[in-house]
This record gives C-alpha cells, structure tokens and sequence, in this order.
C-alpha cells in the first residue's frame, strides 16, 4: 500500500513538472519574424476563430513590443479574444487594464462597451448567448454590472459608435430586472404570502416604470390586496391599472 502511494505521488509530480514546462514567456515567440507579420497573423487567426493562436500572437506582441501601436491595437484584440474563448475574468482584466493605461485613448469606448458585454454575457451558457433565452430567470448579478458598464459608457462616450447598441442592452437588463421582480412576487404569491407579494409587485410599479411587466404587477397587487382583505388598497390599484392600461384584461 504504501509503495503504491509512493507511486502515484512520483507520477503527480511528474505530471506537474510537465505542466510547468509549457509555460512560455510570450517574448520568447516568433523572434524571427517582425511585428506586422506577428500581427497580421494574429489577426487572421482571430478572424478564423483561431483564438488560442490569436492569443498567443497578441500576447507577444504585447510583451515584445509594449509600447507600440501594434501592441495597442494586440491589447484590444486580446479584450474580443479571451471573450470569444469564455475566458471572462481575463477578458474583464485585460479591458481593466487598456482603460487604465489608455483613459483617454481613440479607442476605450470599445473597451467600455466590450466590459459591459462580457458581463451581459457573464455566467450564461451557449444557448443563453445565442438563443435568446430569459435572463430573467438567472442570477442578475453580472446583469446589474454590465448595466453599469453601458452607462459609464454612454456617460462618457454619448456619440460613441457602441452607444446605441449600449442603449438597448440597458433597456433589456432593465426589463430583465422588472421580470425577475415580477416572478418573484408571483412565487410569494402562490405561497399565499399575500403581504410579501404586494410588496415585490409594488417594487415593479415604482422602479421600472416603462417596462413590460407593470401591468402584471399592478394586476397581482390588486389580486392580494384582495386575499389580504385590503378593498381601498385594491380599488385603488385596479383604477390605476384600468386608467394606465386600458386594454389589460386579465382582471
């Protein structure tokens, strides 16, 4: 038995030793070969969908020639790159880090935008990204974050080319939070806590204003004032619902 751990610790170790042979330092590549090459060949390997190989060009590039305007451009390339490869903490990172160096740059609007982005996306598999399914329904933490990436970038970039996309992206996190209220208070509802249900919906109608899901809310408010024996509260809501929303007729 214990040779056998012996074994099988001489074997880890040796995986490890492998593992860590690997590692190159990005300035030690394509030494013979100048910038523009390096740099149009990350870019076509980035454009085919190559994106460890594009990493690994940008990155050079970046480490070899810092201070250039091709490492500029590489440090941009690598924000799309690791968010094509799902790879959020490093594509987060390396948009941190191009706003910090460059926070009055021609091109740190991309950055902003593509922050705000990798979050929106953040957490969400193949099908969420691709198949417009209900954020809704997810954890909303890296939803509020993007929002407030697209702000700052709308606060500080208004005429931005990423701006109007921006723009509709908060609506929908917007939307996204007024439905995620909005079940929430429905789940309250079905468990017959009546007080806690009203006062979710109501969350709703004071918050998100101009979202699809006020209607609902102010219908399930008037719907538990009822349980809850509250007939002013409910009269009141059910006027408000019928005078806002005329052709609503699910009460």
């Amino acid at each position: 038995m214990k040779r056998f751990y012996f074994i099988s610790i001489s074997l880890i170790c040796l995986i490890l030793v492998g593992c860590s042979a690997k590692v190159t330092d990005p300035a030690s590549l394509y030494t013979d070969q100048p910038v523009e090459k390096i740099f149009k060949d990350g870019q076509h390997a980035m454009l085919k969908g190559n994106y460890d190989d594009a990493k690994t060009h940008f990155q050079a590039i970046d480490a070899r020639y810092p201070f250039s305007n091709y490492a500029r451009q590489s440090q941009l390339d690598l924000i799309y790159t690791f968010y094509q490869m799902q790879d959020t903490a490093s594509a987060l990172a390396q948009a941190d880090l191009y706003i910090h160096m460059y926070p009055r740059g021609p091109y740190v609007d991309y950055a902003y935008y593509m922050r705000g982005l990798i979050n929106f996306y953040a957490n969400h598999g193949f099908f969420e990204k691709y198949f417009n399914i209900d954020f809704a329904n997810r954890d909303l933490d890296t939803l509020h974050k993007a929002y407030l990436d697209f702000s700052q970038l709308n606060y500080l970039f208004p005429k931005s080319v990423y701006s109007a996309d921006a723009r509709q992206r908060m609506v929908y996190i917007k939307n996204a939070f007024a439905r995620h209220d909005l079940l929430v208070a429905q789940y309250y509802y079905k468990r017959k806590l009546y007080i806690a249900a009203a006062n979710r919906a109501n969350e709703v109608v004071q918050h998100y204003q101009e979202t699809p899901s006020v209607p609902d809310a102010l219908a399930l408010m008037v719907k538990s004032y009822q349980k809850l024996n509250l007939t002013k509260d409910a009269d009141e809501t059910l006027q408000v619902l019928r005078l806002n929303f005329p052709d609503y007729k699910k009460v």
